[in-house]
């Protein structure tokens, strides 16, 4: 009997399974926080590099402080930061009006290194301060080789007058620069010792009568305790002792030119140091004694 030969189905082969695409250029966890976070690319570079400075300096203070070397160590790692490329080698001052720019320069370099580590922004804030122009000033690096100055300069108000010499001053009767009489810029005149330091009085004083405010040429402080006031006219205003005394006689005295045309009229001065009456003096004549007005 003959076999008959069985033929077996083939063994079928199980499909590959597909891998799942790659995704391309998907940033990583650390990148995404980054790029969350509302710091600038330059920011990062600038807090990387401050962090490699730092990283530097605290293992070379660590050996030093080892050997009992820890404030010279500081010193040399310090200039090491700066033989890196930290050092001081560009200054921006912004703010300047009337000081010269060569001033704020040398005395941002009057330094003992330019190593950024050891400029000290402190002294040279102090060292502007010293300058009667400068009223604040703000300092601060800028990596890798920048120094920012900010300068705030005072304002001249005034001139003040006081035994022949002519000065500017600032609001507060801070002492700015000397001025000759031809240079003289339109600006209130203070006159006497110790004028200067009551320029915000006079201001307050002036402010109380406004019509009469641009009629006055000079104000002189008188014995440090009261004020004369000047004219265009030519005419002087004697005012009393006393803040409120003073800025009661200054109005008092605006609506009686207000009304009676005290000004421009050829008087000699007007004397309102006694509150109960005006006191007029004409041009001086042998037979015409000073005039007074009572009860005012």
């Amino acid at each position: 009997m003959t076999k008959r030969a069985v033929r077996r189905a083939p063994t079928r082969r199980p499909a590959p399974k597909k891998r799942p695409a790659r995704r391309k250029n998907r940033p990583g966890m650390l990148e995404q926080v980054m790029a969350a976070l509302p710091i600038s690319q330059a920011a990062w570079k600038r807090i990387a590099t401050w962090g490699i400075v730092g990283l530097v300096a605290i293992v070379g203070l660590g050996v030093a402080s080892w050997f009992g070397l820890p404030a010279k160590a500081g010193v040399a790692v310090a200039e090491m930061v700066g033989d890196a490329g930290f050092r001081v080698e560009e200054i921006e001052v912004t703010g300047l009006k009337r000081m010269d720019r060569m001033t704020v320069y040398a005395k941002a370099l009057d330094q003992q290194s330019r190593a950024m580590p050891l400029v000290d922004l402190a002294g040279v804030r102090q060292r502007l301060l010293n300058y009667s122009w400068i009223e604040d000033a703000r300092v601060s690096r800028r990596l890798p080789n920048t120094l920012l100055i900010h300068i705030v300069e005072r304002e001249p108000v005034a001139v003040w007058q006081n035994k022949g010499v002519l000065t500017l001053v600032d609001v507060h009767g801070v002492p700015l620069a000397p001025v000759s009489r031809e240079a003289m810029p339109d600006l209130p005149l203070l006159i006497g010792e110790g004028a200067n330091a009551q320029e915000l009085a006079r201001r307050k004083l002036m402010d109380s009568a406004p019509a009469l405010k641009p009629l006055v040429r000079a104000a002189t402080w008188m014995g440090n305790r009261r004020w004369d006031l000047v004219f265009d006219t030519g005419e002087k205003l004697q005012l009393p002792e006393g803040e409120d005394a003073a800025a009661a006689a200054l109005v008092k005295f605006a609506e009686l030119d207000g009304t009676e045309r005290l000004l421009g009229k050829g008087l000699i001065s007007f004397d309102m140091r006694d509150p109960d009456r005006l006191v007029i003096r004409k041009a001086a004549t042998p037979a015409t004694p000073p005039a007074a007005t009572p009860g005012i």
